[in-house]
C-alpha cells in the first residue's frame, strides 16, 4: 500500500468517524455556527499580542488587514476570552505587570489591572475563579474572575508552569511546566496537586480529547505530542506521535475530528486524526516560519496562527492545508486569539471553549 493511499485511507475512518465522535464529544458546543448570546453583536476580529514591541494588533478577518493597534505592558504573551465571554484579556507579565480588559464590541482597551505574573489566563469550568499562571512565581493565583482579585494560590513544584486544560467532568485539570519537563495533575475542589510526571523534554500547549480518555501534550524538545491518560490520580504516559520540529500549539477543528498542531521550528502545521491518534496531513509554509498560539475561525474553514520570530499572522485554509495569507503585524507575535468563537463559555488561553 503506497503512502498516499494509507493517508487516504486514514483520512476516510476520521471522516467516518466524526458523527460517532461528535455525540459524547467535550466539544459538542462548539460547532461550526454554535454562538452564545453574549457575543451577539460581537464583530469577528483577530488580536495579535506582539510580544517585543508592547501592543496588540487588531485585523479584520473579513479582509485581512490590521485596522488598529493599541499599547500595553511590556511583553504581552496571550489574548484570553473571559469565562463569560464579554472580556477579553490582554496578559503582560513583565514591568508593570498586569491584564489589558478588551471590551469586544469596540476593540478598545480598557484600564489595564495590576496582576503578579500574568503569563497565561485560565478560568475554571464552572466560571467560580480565574486561574492567572504565574509562570515566574510557580504558582496558580485563583482570582475573582471580573476583578481578578486572588482568592487562594497554589504552589506548583516545578518550573515553567504555562498550558493547562480541564478534565471532561470539570473536576481536575492537567499543567504543564515547561522548564522541568514535568506534568501535573491538579485537584480543583481539594485545590492541590495530586498527581506529577515527569516527561522530560519540553512540555507546551494541553488539549483534552474530544472523548475525554486521554490529553495530549505538545513537545517543544521531543517535537511530538505526548499522549497522557485522563483516568486517575497520576498523570500516566499511553503514547507518542511524532509530529514535527518545535511542536507548540494544539487546536481542534471545528467538528472535533481532527488536531490542529503547530511546530515552530520548522514551519509546517501537523493534522492528526483523533480517530487514530495518526498524523494524516503535513501543511508547509513556503520558505519557511515560525507558527505558533493561534484559533481556529468560527466556521472551521481557517486556522490562524502568530508568527512568533516572523512578525507576520499565517492564515491556513483547513480543508486544503493551503497558506492563504501573511499578515504583518508587531514584533515577536504570540497568543493571537480570533473572537469571537463557538462555544458556552471560555476556559481561558487562546481556543479553549465548551
Amino acid at each position: 500500500m503506497t503512502a498516499a493511499i494509507r493517508g487516504a485511507l486514514v483520512l476516510a475512518l476520521a471522516t467516518l468517524s466524526s458523527s460517532a465522535l461528535a455525540q459524547p464529544s467535550v466539544y459538542a458546543h462548539t460547532g461550526a455556527g454554535m454562538f452564545s448570546p453574549a457575543v451577539k453583536g460581537v464583530p469577528e476580529r483577530v488580536y495579535v499580542p506582539n510580544g517585543l514591541d508592547n501592543t496588540v494588533s487588531v485585523i479584520d478577518p473579513a479582509t485581512y488587514q490590521v485596522i488598529h493597534t493599541f499599547q500595553v505592558a511590556n511583553e504581552p504573551q496571550h489574548v484570553v476570552p473571559s469565562h463569560d465571554l464579554k472580556t477579553l484579556y490582554v496578559a503582560s507579565d513583565q514591568g508593570q505587570e498586569s491584564l489589558t480588559p478588551i471590551d469586544p464590541k469596540t476593540s478598545k482597551p480598557g484600564k489595564p489591572i495590576p496582576t503578579v505574573d500574568p503569563y497565561n489566563l485560565y478560568f475554571t469550568p464552572d466560571g467560580q475563579y480565574g486561574i492567572v499562571v504565574a509562570e515566574n512565581k510557580r504558582a496558580l493565583n485563583f482570582t475573582d474572575p471580573h476583578t481578578m482579585q486572588v482568592q487562594f494560590s497554589i504552589k506548583v513544584p516545578c518550573r515553567g508552569i504555562n498550558h493547562m486544560d480541564f478534565s471532561a467532568d470539570g473536576k481536575t485539570l492537567l499543567a504543564a511546566c515547561e522548564f522541568s519537563g514535568d506534568l501535573l495533575r491538579i485537584d480543583l475542589a481539594a485545590r492541590t496537586v495530586v498527581g506529577k510526571i515527569h516527561v522530560g523534554g519540553m512540555p507546551q500547549d494541553v488539549k483534552l480529547s474530544p472523548d475525554g480518555q486521554v490529553y495530549y501534550v505538545a513537545d517543544m524538545m521531543a517535537n511530538g505530542v505526548r499522549v497522557i491518560s485522563a483516568a486517575g490520580k497520576a498523570p500516566k504516559k499511553v503514547g507518542f506521535v511524532a509530529t514535527g520540529k518545535g511542536t507548540h500549539g494544539l487546536y481542534p477543528s471545528r467538528d472535533a475530528t481532527r488536531l490542529f498542531i503547530s511546530n515552530r521550528g520548522e514551519g509546517t502545521v501537523s493534522v492528526l486524526s483523533f480517530a487514530t491518534r495518526e498524523v494524516i496531513r503535513r501543511w508547509v509554509i513556503p520558505g519557511g516560519g515560525s507558527p505558533d498560539m493561534g484559533s481556529v475561525s468560527p466556521d472551521g474553514t481557517q486556522l490562524w496562527l502568530s508568527g512568533r520570530y516572523s512578525d507576520v499572522v499565517y492564515v491556513f485554509d483547513t480543508r486544503s492545508g493551503k497558506l492563504t495569507h501573511r499578515i504583518k503585524v508587531g514584533k515577536g507575535p504570540h497568543g493571537l486569539t480570533y473572537f469571537p468563537q463557538p462555544g458556552r463559555y471560555s476556559l481561558g488561553h487562546t481556543d479553549n471553549y465548551r
